[in-house]
């Protein structure tokens, strides 16, 4: 089974907290048994979280090795210049290495998404943009860090993509808290029914007798 769920700000993507008192968890929104999060999404970014119950898929879907593109929509403060935004492109030094190079955009006219809770605060005397970042890497607060280090720090962050799978997925967004089943993908190797075909049989040239 795989799950999208848009997980709502200030949600942590497990299901208990021993905290005192208990912040919100995914256990409070209904979701499949046996499922668990595949991959996480910070308790103050929103967005697009994938849920499963088969441990080879969750494999597939978060080791580093398969380099699964992750698409969010950044709300920076500050108006980005274009230095800014390749510098972004071309991978920035954080301090754990550099990163992978990102596809980045700015999006105009920004996204019309669901309002925050709580709202985003802002600064009147300065201006803000939204931009879309597409990693492949899964860095702690890898986003956040990476508009920073070029001078835009991140009021909001929103992941809308994960590999082929998308939070409005077929134009139908999915609001927050609410989530919805997928069609599992299928295993490597599932069109030949799992099984690599055998190397063809070489025959060994006879010796002359004599």
């Amino acid at each position: 089974m795989l799950v999208a769920f848009n997980k709502p700000y200030g949600v942590l993507c497990q299901f208990t907290d021993r905290s005192v008192p208990p912040r919100p968890t995914l256990a409070g929104f209904g979701l499949p048994r046996d499922v668990y999060a595949a991959g996480r999404l910070d308790h103050d970014s929103e967005g697009l979280l994938l849920l499963t119950d088969d441990g080879a898929l969750a494999h597939r879907l978060t080791d580093p090795r398969h380099k699964q593109p992750k698409t969010y929509w950044v709300q920076v403060e500050g108006d980005p210049r274009e230095e800014q935004l390749q510098a972004l492109r071309g991978g920035v030094l954080l301090n754990d290495g550099p990163t992978r190079p990102a596809q980045v955009r700015r999006l105009e006219p920004p996204p019309a998404l669901w309002p925050r809770d709580p709202p985003v605060r802002f600064r009147k005397t300065v201006p803000d943009a939204w931009l879309e970042l597409v990693i492949t890497e899964g860095r702690n607060r890898q986003v956040r860090r990476m508009t920073a280090a070029v001078g835009l720090p991140t009021l909001r962050l929103v992941r809308v993509g994960i590999g082929p799978w998308r939070l409005d997925e077929g134009g139908q967004w999915l609001a927050p808290g609410q989530w919805r089943t997928l069609p599992a993908p299928a295993p490597p190797g599932a069109r030949d029914g799992g099984r690599r075909p055998l190397p063809a049989a070489r025959s060994r040239p006879r010796r002359p007798r004599g």
